[in-house]
């Protein structure tokens, strides 16, 4: 695990390879099993992650269903902003999809990280900026598109999702139902 952790922070040219050590053996990576429930709704997130290997979903209970927001995989931020800045409790579920090795943050010792590591707050600042982009850009492609046209967008950005997750997760990210999936799927398959 630490060995994962030590390849992705030597990618940034700006840490020297000691601050790159040093800030790896003061970051907590943890293991969690498939199924393992990181932030139940009505929780007030306390610990953020990033994913080092495996895969997290964002799901909401709506009536009973389950409606996926987000799925999460390697290199990515897992954090409940307003949950934690503004200490309300989530609206949302986070649950690991397959085995996950990810580093854990604790909010509370963030600004501490940041004042040992000045490096480390410009990495992350530029790393949410980035997501936030990503974020803004997925959220407005998704409304103006049809459910064929989100399918084969996640075939052509995140094909891997496809492989990892099961399909009725699949299919409520995508906003339809696993019946409407398949067809979907049945449809894109003719055309090739």
């Amino acid at each position: 695990m630490h060995e994962i952790l030590l390849k992705y922070l030597s990618k940034f040219g700006s840490l020297t390879e000691q601050e790159v050590k040093d800030i790896a053996d003061n970051l907590i990576v943890q293991t969690f099993k498939k199924g393992t429930i990181l932030l139940h709704e009505g929780e007030i997130a306390t610990k953020c992650y990033f994913i080092l290997q495996g895969c997290i979903r964002q799901y909401h209970l709506t009536d009973g269903e389950e409606k996926t927001t987000a799925f999460f995989t390697e290199e990515q931020a897992v954090a409940s902003f307003s949950s934690a800045s503004q200490q309300i409790p989530a609206t949302h579920y986070w649950s690991c999809v397959e085995d996950t090795v990810a580093m854990v943050g604790y909010l509370d010792r963030e600004q501490e990280m940041y004042k040992k590591f000045p490096k480390l707050a410009l990495i992350t600042r530029e790393l949410m900026e980035q997501d936030f982009g990503k974020t803004q850009e997925s959220f407005a492609t998704f409304i103006a598109s049809s459910p064929e046209e989100r399918y084969e967008l996640l075939l052509k950005n995140r094909p891997d999702l496809l492989q990892r997750a099961p399909q009725h997760q699949i299919a409520s990210y995508l906003g339809i139902k696993p019946e409407s999936l398949s067809r979907i799927r049945k449809r894109i398959s003719l055309k090739k």
